[in-house]
């Protein structure tokens, strides 16, 4: 969408009913240049037919990471240089590819944006996503590139002892890529990033997209792509750690975390769920705040509770939840995701997601 084209929607979206020589009137422009402005937002599906009837498509579009999970888990004590026996699996995974999968489960319509290779391991990945209702249709293909994967290996008790991973791919993700696919990352209701995009394309994402942009910081190490755009997001989900690192405010009690928490709302975001482990997540935005304790759970994996309470606290904010309410769907989704053997728990849903979290509300 160009900027003339933008600006014009914006008056049709206050009005409707607006003629064609108010808007020329408003634009400085002839009404003849305005009405080849209308047909191309009708070709491009903005409008619709007469009255300028806005089309808001109520889906979720997620930019972010997808990988092809390889992990092995010795039967015995590892030995080092040595071949151990045990077992091998694959699964899919990355934060931005857990998160679409979440929402679909929750029962939201997703479109993924992310970056795969010419290999097997993306046509299995595409498979998957078609089977769940994802689109990918915005993902780019990139000749001869490897899709992203993570190996990790656990010792025999399942502790983590060594990983690699290969996500060279995402530099692909240019802003020249992205800018390419504004107008189906604008025409959201929502848009949702992980930090396994470059620092430039999240910075085009917080200068041009149009939409709530939530963001999923990831680690430290990647959260530093998030400094020079950080006041233009409009949620975010930082661990302790991440919040330190974005704020620069050690966080060692009650104090400082609500310290951390205003630095970042005087920024500009306006909703912070700050996750603080096992003592559950402090939400807060510029009219209220609290402190919400993790639900009763029966922990059998906690890999993926992330991915599944971003996509939950999207779907509140898509379905006019409150910060409080978002934030208790939240913490049901992943407990209802810790409970599962896997990243994603198959059972989520929004009514059991809801019931969790005793919010009454009709589906």
């Amino acid at each position: 969408m160009t900027r003339r084209e933008k600006q014009l929607l914006e008056w049709i979206e206050e009005n409707p009913l607006i003629s064609q020589q108010e808007l020329a009137d408003l634009a400085g422009i002839t009404r003849s240049s305005v009405a080849v402005h209308i047909s191309n937002l009708m070709k491009k599906g903005m409008i619709l037919g007469k009255g300028y009837i806005v089309q808001k498509n109520n889906y979720a579009i997620v930019i972010g990471g997808v990988n092809m999970d390889i992990f092995g888990r010795p039967y015995n004590p590892l030995i080092y240089n040595d071949s151990n026996p045990g077992q091998v699996r694959m699964t899919f995974g990355g934060v931005g590819r857990n998160i679409a999968h979440n929402l679909r489960l929750l029962g939201s319509d997703v479109k993924l944006i992310t970056a795969f290779g010419e290999d097997m391991n993306a046509q299995k990945i595409t498979k998957n996503c078609i089977d769940l209702g994802i689109d990918t249709t915005n993902s780019l293909m990139v000749p001869n590139g490897v899709t992203s994967s993570y190996l990790f290996i656990t010792s025999d008790d399942g502790d983590m002892e060594l990983a690699v991973s290969d996500m060279e791919i995402y530099r692909y993700l240019t802003p020249d890529y992205i800018s390419s696919k504004m107008d189906i990352i604008n025409n959201a209701s929502i848009c949702i990033i992980d930090t396994n995009l470059s620092e430039g394309a999240i910075n085009y994402l917080a200068q041009y997209c149009t939409v709530p942009i939530f963001v999923d910081p990831v680690s430290t190490t990647k959260s530093r792509k998030l400094l020079t755009s950080l006041g233009k997001f409009h949620s975010i989900k930082p661990n302790r750690m991440e919040a330190e690192l974005l704020t620069g405010i050690k966080i060692t009690d009650e104090k400082s975390m609500k310290k951390a928490t205003k630095y970042l709302l005087e920024l500009g975001i306006e909703q912070v769920f700050l996750s603080l482990g096992k003592d559950g997540v402090f939400c807060a935005n510029k009219y209220e705040s609290a402190l919400l304790p993790c639900l009763k759970t029966n922990l059998v994996n906690a890999t993926g509770a992330g991915d599944s309470f971003m996509a939950a606290i999207a779907w509140g904010y898509l379905n006019g939840l409150t910060l409080t309410e978002s934030t208790r769907l939240g913490l049901a989704a992943s407990s209802i995701c810790c409970e599962g053997k896997n990243t994603i728990n198959e059972s989520l849903t929004i009514q059991a997601a809801l019931t969790r979290a005793r919010i009454d509300m009709k589906i």
